[in-house]
């Protein structure tokens, strides 16, 4: 039977709180301000029924943990990890599982300074299988037009640049290539919000970046 207590908190809110949520976590995170939880009672709770109220896809990066930056608990979020954050099918299938399906109101598309796949992508790096993940990093070196010299991995603004446009091609990916997610965004039962996080700091920067 599922959890009704579960159940209840995620009904309660809409696409703009649970982007609060998440906000908020991070102000906790970067503060040392973390809530202590019972992992094991919740657990217990989430144990027949899962309802997280968003959906996070962000880099594998092993410094990018969502449930730690944004200081949520066991079923909470949806995690969803690829190098550069990038759209694949499974990506998109996962995420319209994630909302259509469990009911989460928010998709973060979540990038993050220094990161590796943005700058192999900006050095044209090939190596096996990596080769095309990186390719699909390339529309948004092809979308910045601001630097005209040392477009490579050795400018951190570029790569900076880069970083930015490739969140915001995942996110427009997102909505062109899902009729079922663009349907909940356009009904206002979802929203999709960019995000870098900095790994220096630990701060997120929402749309303010």
């Amino acid at each position: 039977m599922p959890n009704k207590v579960v159940e209840v908190q995620q009904q309660v809110v809409s696409p703009a709180e649970a982007l609060l949520r998440l906000k908020e976590g991070n102000f906790r995170f970067i503060n040392d301000m973390t809530i202590n939880r019972d992992l094991l009672h919740r657990m217990n709770e989430t144990k027949d029924e899962q309802t997280p109220f968003a959906a996070i896809l962000s880099c594998m990066d092993s410094r990018v943990s969502s449930e730690l930056i944004f200081d949520q608990g066991l079923g909470d979020i949806f995690s969803i990890r690829i190098a550069g954050n990038i759209i694949s099918t499974g990506v998109l299938g996962s995420l319209e599982y994630a909302t259509s399906v469990a009911g989460a109101k928010l998709i973060l598309v979540l990038g993050h300074t220094n990161c590796g796949a943005i700058k192999g992508a900006c050095d044209n790096v090939k190596m096996g299988h990596l080769s095309s993940l990186l390719q699909k990093i390339q529309p948004a070196i092809i979308m910045e037009q601001q630097i005209k010299d040392n477009r490579t991995s050795h400018n951190p603004q570029f790569v900076y640049n880069v970083t930015k446009l490739n969140i915001q091609f995942s996110m427009m990916e997102i909505l062109e290539r899902s009729p079922i997610i663009k349907d909940l965004v356009d009904k206002g039962e979802l929203m999709i919000a960019p995000s870098i996080y900095d790994v220096a700091t630990g701060k997120v920067m929402f749309n303010d970046f």
